[in-house]
C-alpha cells in the first residue's frame, strides 16, 4: 500500500487536491454549473488519480446501475472487477469498495448522512462515502446492522469558505494535501481485507501522520510543555531548534500509536479465539510500562492532551485493528518478527526523514545470532563460566537496545542452555528471573522502547514464562539516556518530573543498573561494544 501524494508530470509537481480544486473552480467559473452534477467529473478524477496508486487499483464510476436501492452517484470498483476485453462484462456487479452519495456544496453533510437514501445504500453496498465536495464522511454498519460514522474530513466549514479555498488551490493543497489524500486512500481501502502485517503498518502509519499533522497545526501547544519537560529531564537532553521539535513530536506520536498496537497484540494473546471488539480506551491502559499508561491518560483527558484531537484518530485506528483477519495476521506475525514485519515498514512510512537522520537501521538476525553466540563462547572458554550467558552471575546491559533484538537473542540462548541441562521444570522460572533481574536494556527513543517491551514480553510468553500483570512484572528495559546519569545524584531529588511521575520512576530504576557501582559484584557485558 503506497504512500504517494505528489508525483511528477514532466517537470511539474502535481497534487491531486490542487487539481481537484482547480477543476471545481473552473467549472463554477463558467456560470453554467448545476450545484451537484456539474462537479462529478472533478470528483471522479480525484478518486481515480489516487485509486491508481493502490494495489489493486481502484476506479470511480459515476452513476452506477440501480440494484434495488436507488441510483448511487458513484461506485468504487477494483481492477479485478473491470473486464477490459470482455464483450459481455458482468451486469450490475456491486462496487467492491462502496458507493458515493453526493450533494452540492451548500448542503449540510450531517443531514445528507441521515437520509433514508443513504440508509438504503448502506444496507445494500456496505459502506457509503457522503460528500458535498467540501466535507466527507464515510459511513458503514456495526455488527448489529446500525449505521455507523467511520472517518471524516473537512476542507471548509461553509460553502463560502470552500469557494474561497478553491480560489487559492495551491495554498489549500499545501495545507490539506497530504492528510486529505491519505484520508481518501483509506476510504478506498476501508473494506479491503487486512491480512498482512505490512498492510496494517501502512494504515497505522497513515493515521499516525494525521495525528502528527493535528499536533503541528494546533495553535496552542502549551499542553505539550509538561510532556516535553518530563522527557527532556528523563533523557538528559534538550529538544532544541527545528530538528529537536521534529524529534519530540514524531517520537510522541510514534509512541502513542505503537503503544496501541502493542496493547492490541497483547489483547489478542489473551483471547485468540474470541470475537470481542478491541477498545484502545481500555486495553492501552493495561500496558505494563507505567510511562506509557500515563501518556494515554493525558491523551484521553480533555483538560490535558485531549484538545489535540488525537482520540478521534485513535478511534479510527481501533476500527482498522478490528478489521484485521487475526487468524491470518498472527499466522504471519510472530513476536520475534515484530521489527521486520511491522515496526520497520511503520517507521519507513511514517517518518523516513527521522529514520535516516537518527540512523535507525536493523541488524540482520544472522549477525545478532552470531555475536550473541560468540559472547556465550567467550564466557565458557575464556572466563570459565560453564553455562555461559545462563550463569546467574552474568549481568548484561545493552546501552542502546533499540527494539530489543540482542536482548531477545540472549534470552533465547539462556533458554537453550537451560534446556540442554535438562532442567525442564525450572526453565520458565529461571528464564523469567534472568529477564527481570540481570538482562537489561537502555533506550533513548520511546517508540523502540515500547517495541522492545512488546517483543520480549511475547517471547517470554511463547517460551512458557509469561509476565504477571497482577505482580506488575516487567522486563529490564528502561527509557533513559545511556550517555548521562551514570553518576548517582549528590543531593536528594526535590521534585518529580512534572506530571509524569512515572518517568521519574523509569529513570530511578535505570540508575540501579549502574556499571560503576561497587555494590554489584557481577560480570557486566555491554554487547554493543563487541560489534
Amino acid at each position: 500500500m503506497p504512500n504517494i501524494v505528489n508525483w511528477k508530470k514532466g517537470d511539474t509537481i502535481l497534487n491531486p487536491l490542487d487539481a481537484y480544486l482547480k477543476d471545481l473552480r473552473d467549472i463554477r467559473g463558467t456560470g453554467a454549473a448545476v450545484a451537484e452534477t456539474s462537479y462529478y467529473p472533478a470528483l471522479s478524477n480525484l478518486f481515480n488519480e489516487l485509486g491508481k496508486t493502490l494495489k489493486p487499483k481502484v476506479r470511480c464510476v459515476i452513476n452506477i446501475a440501480n440494484r434495488g436501492a436507488g441510483l448511487p452517484d458513484g461506485g468504487m470498483f477494483t481492477a479485478d472487477q473491470i473486464k477490459k476485453n470482455d464483450p459481455n462484462p458482468m451486469q450490475g456487479q456491486p462496487p467492491a469498495r462502496g458507493v458515493l452519495e453526493v450533494k452540492g456544496p451548500a448542503d449540510e453533510l450531517r443531514k445528507i448522512a441521515k437520509s433514508e437514501q443513504v440508509k438504503r445504500y448502506s444496507a445494500k453496498y456496505g459502506v457509503v462515502l457522503v460528500t458535498n465536495y467540501r466535507d466527507f464522511l464515510l459511513l458503514g454498519r456495526d455488527t448489529q446492522g446500525n449505521l455507523l460514522p467511520m472517518e471524516a474530513y473537512t476542507l471548509a466549514e461553509t460553502e463560502a469558505a470552500f469557494w474561497q479555498a478553491a480560489n487559492h488551490p495551491q495554498k489549500t493543497a499545501t495545507e490539506h494535501g497530504e492528510r486529505f489524500c491519505e484520508y481518501l486512500k483509506r476510504v478506498m481501502l476501508s473494506v479491503a481485507p487486512l491480512l498482512a502485517p505490512q498492510d496494517l503498518a501502512w494504515f497505522m502509519a497513515s493515521y499516525a501522520r494525521d495525528a502528527k499533522a493535528r499536533v503541528e497545526s494546533h495553535k496552542d501547544l502549551s499542553v505539550l510543555a509538561a510532556v516535553r519537560e518530563a522527557l527532556e529531564e528523563a533523557l538528559g537532553m534538550k529538544f532544541t531548534g527545528d530538528k529537536g521539535e521534529h524529534f519530540f513530536r514524531s517520537t510522541l506520536i510514534q509512541t502513542i500509536f505503537y503503544g496501541v498496537f502493542s496493547a492490541w497484540v497483547l489483547w489478542h494473546r489473551q483471547r485468540p479465539e474470541r470475537t470481542d471488539i478491541f477498545n484502545w480506551h481500555e486495553s492501552a491502559f493495561s500496558l505494563r510500562v507505567p510511562f506509557i499508561r500515563a501518556l494515554y491518560e493525558q491523551v484521553a483527558t480533555p483538560s490535558k492532551l485531549g484538545d489535540l484531537g488525537l482520540m478521534e484518530v485513535l478511534d479510527w485506528t481501533t476500527g482498522a485493528l478490528n478489521r484485521v483477519d487475526r487468524a491470518a495476521f498472527f499466522q504471519k506475525f510472530q513476536g520475534e518478527h515484530a521489527v521486520q514485519y511491522f515496526y520497520e515498514p511503520f517507521l519507513e512510512a511514517f517518518d523516513p526523514e527521522l529514520r535516516k537522520e537518527l540512523g535507525i537501521w536493523f541488524t540482520p538476525p544472522e549477525i545478532v545470532q552470531y555475536q550473541v553466540a560468540r559472547v556465550d563462547t567467550i564466557l565458557r572458554e575464556e572466563l570459565d563460566l560453564a553455562d555461559g550467558l545462563a550463569d546467574p552471575n552474568v549481568v548484561l546491559l545493552d546501552p542502546c537496545c533499540g527494539t530489543g533484538a540482542y536482548l531477545m537473542e540472549v534470552l533465547k540462548k539462556i533458554a537453550e542452555t537451560l534446556k540442554d541441562k535438562g532442567g525442564d521444570a525450572l526453565i520458565a522460572s529461571d528464564l523469567k528471573k534472568a529477564a527481570l533481574t540481570r538482562v537489561f536494556g537502555f533506550e533513548i527513543l520511546p517508540a523502540p522502547f515500547v517495541v522492545s517491551h512488546l517483543q520480549l514480553g511475547l517471547m517470554l510468553h511463547d517460551l512458557g514464562a509469561p509476565l504477571s500483570a497482577t505482580k506488575n512484572e516487567r522486563v529490564g528495559v528502561y527509557l533513559t539516556n545511556a550517555l548521562t546519569g551514570w553518576e548517582p545524584p549528590k543531593e536528594p531529588k526535590q521534585t518529580v518530573l512534572g506530571f509524569m511521575e512515572e518517568l521519574q520512576q523509569e529513570k530511578d530504576a535505570a540508575e540501579h543498573v549502574n556499571p560503576t557501582s561497587a555494590a554489584r559484584s557481577v560480570d557486566l557485558l555491554i554487547l554493543k561494544n563487541l560489534r
